[in-house]
């Protein structure tokens, strides 16, 4: 067996790392990065983020800059959403799509608008995992001629300010007005005088920032928000806020095996308004036949908890496997998300899953399980 220290040695570590150790905070290894799962518990990080506020070291994610006089139409190649509908200061959640319409990994392309030169500019963050498959599709797909990419995953810090009073806390450290900014929209401000990137954008179902800057501002931010009483948050917490949310987790919930409109993410899919894609003519084929399986949102009838990988069963057979699951702290009962045949993918449709040998009942249920009422629209 692995000692557990030589794995830990093996991990990159954020520059927060020091600031969230000497919070006593869990670690655990994830994507390759040490990071912190909890500080205070699962529970309570999670009910911050829900009431107050709590903020989270997200700096293992992949950042790119990316800029080109057609870099909104090269890169309209990669995905399936239409991005030359943004207008500076907007952002689109995507997907990356091969040429099965599986999906690489999902990202938001954050656009930064025209230099005077006709310049386009944006940031690309992406999943920490797949930072090196991304980086190597993008390059290969993209003509690096005319179109300038940056890889500055390592060289920044980013922290998620999130919950109904994330923005106030946040507000007291920047340099500009942060009201006027709607749900992905995003600007360049100061942070104690010094650049930074700030998106109103994040991964629980709530309001909040996600803020990029270099990591001397990032390791000033992040003890100033801890002094002025923002809860630090682990992934743990990440994991429940975002699953209540129905927010899909890359690995699990899809994968380069899924497409956008089996996981639900239809409305990301633009092929009245868009030209050729990469994986284009699967969607088109499943657009006018239909699907085969969908993601639904399931509840336990109980208080088992279904659990990743665990067998889905209707009439005794097996007909799928849950890809997340959880016990929800905010509504008190398990929820789980899980594929099904398209023809009992309904909600009320009653099904078992099968724990430890045994069955539990669950019913599917409409997503998201849970919605903010604080949270923005864009």
């Amino acid at each position: 067996m692995a000692n557990p220290a030589d794995i830990a040695q093996s991990l990159t570590r954020t520059p927060l790392f020091p600031l969230i150790q000497e919070l006593k905070a869990r670690f655990t290894g994830f994507g390759g990065w040490e990071m912190p799962v909890q500080f205070s518990g699962i529970t309570k990080e999670h009910e911050a983020v829900r009431n107050h506020a709590g903020m989270f070291d997200i700096s293992h994610m992949g950042k790119f800059t990316l800029q080109g006089k057609d870099l909104v139409t090269q890169l309209q190649k990669l995905v399936p959403s239409d991005l030359s509908r943004l207008q500076p200061g907007q952002a689109q959640y995507s997907v990356l799509l091969n040429e099965n319409g599986g999906i690489i990994d999902d990202i938001i392309f954050y656009y930064q608008g025209v230099d005077n030169t006709d310049i386009q500019r944006g940031v690309l963050i992406v999943n920490a995992a797949t930072t090196a498959k991304d980086r190597t599709w993008i390059l290969k797909h993209l003509d690096t001629s005319e179109i300038q990419f940056q890889d500055i995953s390592s060289d920044k810090v980013l922290i998620a300010i999130q919950g109904p009073k994330a923005t106030g806390f946040l507000q007291q450290f920047v340099s500009a007005d942060l009201t006027p900014i709607r749900a992905f929209g995003h600007l360049e401000a100061n942070i104690f005088d010094q650049p930074a990137f700030l998106a109103r954008t994040g991964y629980t179902g709530e309001d909040g920032f996600e803020v990029m800057v270099d990591p001397e501002v990032g390791i000033e931010l992040w003890q100033k928000l801890l002094d002025v009483g923002v809860n630090p948050c682990g992934l743990g917490a990440r994991d429940t806020l975002r699953l209540e949310a129905a927010m899909a987790l890359y690995g699990q919930d899809i994968d380069d095996s899924t497409t956008p409109l089996e996981a639900g993410l239809g409305w990301l899919v633009h092929l009245d308004t868009k030209a050729d894609f990469i994986g284009r003519t699967v969607l088109e084929q499943q657009k006018s036949q239909g699907i085969t399986r969908r993601l639904v949102g399931l509840q336990m009838q109980g208080r088992n908890i279904a659990r990743h990988r665990y067998p889905l069963l209707s009439s005794g057979q097996v007909v799928g496997e849950i890809t997340s699951g959880t016990l929800s702290p905010t509504l008190g009962y398990p929820v789980a998300l899980a594929y099904l045949p398209k023809d009992i993918a309904k909600v009320g449709q009653q099904l078992e899953v099968e724990i430890r040998g045994k069955h539990y009942p669950a019913v599917v249920v409409k997503k998201p399980f849970y919605r903010s009422t604080s949270r923005l629209t864009s």
